[in-house]
């Protein structure tokens, strides 16, 4: 069963606790820099992470800049919980990996 998409009131209260992070209508992104190649070894974490939580977000690497988009697909490309939960995870690795939010 997919998970429940959250009402407007929750999304915006859940985007108020991840600073960089913007809502393009019904995904959340957010973009980092770095160079070229610490942003592929940070994707590569993220992927990984993604995989261990079942939530995979779309990665938009070019030069110096990793961009990632999240949304539930299998909620009908929808804001759920998985989003936030997956967003503070790649805050929490590229925050390790020295990336600088853009």
């Amino acid at each position: 069963m997919p998970p429940e998409p959250l009402a407007e009131e929750e999304i915006a209260a859940r985007l108020s606790e991840l600073p960089g992070w913007e809502r393009e209508g019904e995904t959340i992104a957010r973009t980092f820099k770095h160079t070229y190649h610490e942003c592929v070894h940070l994707a590569m974490y993220v992927a990984a992470k993604a995989r261990e939580i079942g939530h995979h977000p779309d990665i938009h690497i070019t030069w110096q800049r990793i961009r990632l988009m999240i949304t539930t697909h299998d909620a009908g490309n929808r804001l759920t919980a998985k989003d936030f939960e997956l967003a503070r995870h790649i805050d929490m690795i590229a925050a390790g990996h020295g990336a600088e939010a853009t």
